[in-house]
């Protein structure tokens, strides 16, 4: 491992975007551990699985700390426990399908995911009719509150 330096900026890198943007930092990791590093398919998606425990956690502890953001506890034990059933019957899948298969699925996956992303218009939320008139009762004119939030 004399490229130490590379798999930590890799690492950093992964991280940074992770945490960003809230994606699996998997979409990096695994294309970088394949094209740059030369790890088989299987043995980079076991690798960065590994790493994004740690990735994830470090992230996650990091919004905790933002008193503007909420993270709904009840909803992150239920979305970890279908993930966990579903990483179960994933990694089973992945030893199973063919390395070749299994690559070019990760890259179908990946310009689905980027199509949709670039498609996607998220639907117009209607401001609640009590916020503008809290918003005339302070001073402000209910023409001027925007009609929709992201």
């Amino acid at each position: 491992m004399d490229v130490w330096w590379a798999y930590l900026l890799l690492g950093l890198t992964c991280g940074i975007l992770s945490a960003t943007f809230g994606v699996g930092s998997g979409i990096l990791m695994v294309p970088a551990l394949v094209i740059l590093f030369n790890l088989g398919q299987r043995n980079a998606q076991g690798t960065c699985l590994a790493a994004m425990v740690v990735i994830s956690l470090a992230g996650a502890i990091q919004y905790k700390l933002n008193p503007n953001i909420e993270i709904n506890m009840k909803l992150v034990v239920l979305l970890a426990l279908g993930g966990m059933a579903g990483a179960m019957v994933g990694s089973s899948l992945a030893v199973w399908l063919p390395a070749r298969v299994l690559r070019k699925l990760f890259a179908v996956m990946l310009v689905l995911v980027a199509v949709r992303m670039w498609m996607y218009k998220p639907p117009a939320k209607r401001v609640p009719r009590s916020d503008a008139n809290v918003q005339q009762s302070v001073g402000g004119n209910a023409a001027e509150t925007p009609k929709t939030t992201e």
